[in-house]
């Protein structure tokens, strides 16, 4: 042996509300399904993800900066998606400060 450890790579994800940057397990992907941004809790909806602290004012600031919009990249629409469910998950979450 050589002496070197090998450390295991750690995906980091940017958080689209407060554009810190963590561990993928850390952060909730949120995906866009028939306009309404839903938490992935899994990991395997289809579809461009982004992600997010599970903290209310991380949502905020992603809705106050349109940051949703540019993640899913979507062009256009009626406007920024629906985050009703996004949100109802966050108040029920445990809060892990970024």
């Amino acid at each position: 042996m050589s002496g070197r450890t090998r450390s295991r790579a750690r995906p980091e994800r940017t958080c689209v509300g407060c554009r810190k940057q963590a561990a993928k397990a850390d952060l909730l992907r949120v995906v866009l399904v028939e306009g309404r941004s839903v938490p992935d809790l899994r990991g395997t909806l289809p579809g461009r993800g982004a992600y997010i602290h599970a903290v209310p004012g991380c949502l905020e600031l992603a809705v106050r900066r349109r940051a949703f919009l540019r993640a899913f990249r979507v062009r256009g629409g009626p406007g920024p998606p629906d985050t009703t469910e996004l949100e109802r998950h966050l108040r029920g979450a445990p809060s892990n400060e970024p």
